[in-house]
């Protein structure tokens, strides 16, 4: 497994933009496909983004596909997702998650395929 921490959370009035990153801990990065998920009050983790583990391949979520970009750098262990026009209701923690990947351009969608979690960093947008 992978440790993983998420950073760049913070507050936001709607229509801006933040950068989340993901740093992970463990020589085996690069065989991980990556994931971001985020859970609002009251509601369910849902699925954000996800990226292959060569970066080859990418997945988003209905809601954030034109306005989130996940993107990664496996010399660095780490994960990024650009939030560009952000809206009251991507207001949530998000965290960053880990899948053992059986091929380079494999992405998950469901979280009980990943088995490494951050601990989260919350993202607030004003309206």
């Amino acid at each position: 497994q992978l440790q993983l921490v998420e950073s760049g959370g913070g507050l936001v009035q709607a229509g801006g933009s933040l950068r989340l990153t993901c740093t992970a801990s463990g020589r085996t990065f690069s065989s991980y496909a990556m994931g971001w998920f985020r859970q609002a009050p009251g509601k369910e983790r849902e699925f954000v983004a996800a990226i292959s583990w060569s970066g080859s391949s990418t997945d988003y979520a209905d809601s954030v596909k034109g306005r989130f970009t996940i993107s990664r750098d496996n010399a660095k262990n780490t994960v990024w997702m650009q939030m560009n026009s952000l809206k009251p209701e991507d207001t949530a923690v998000y965290y960053c998650a880990a899948a053992r990947a059986y091929s380079s351009d494999s992405t998950y969608r469901y979280d009980s395929r990943y088995d490494s979690w951050g601990r989260g960093t919350q993202v607030t947008v004003s309206s």
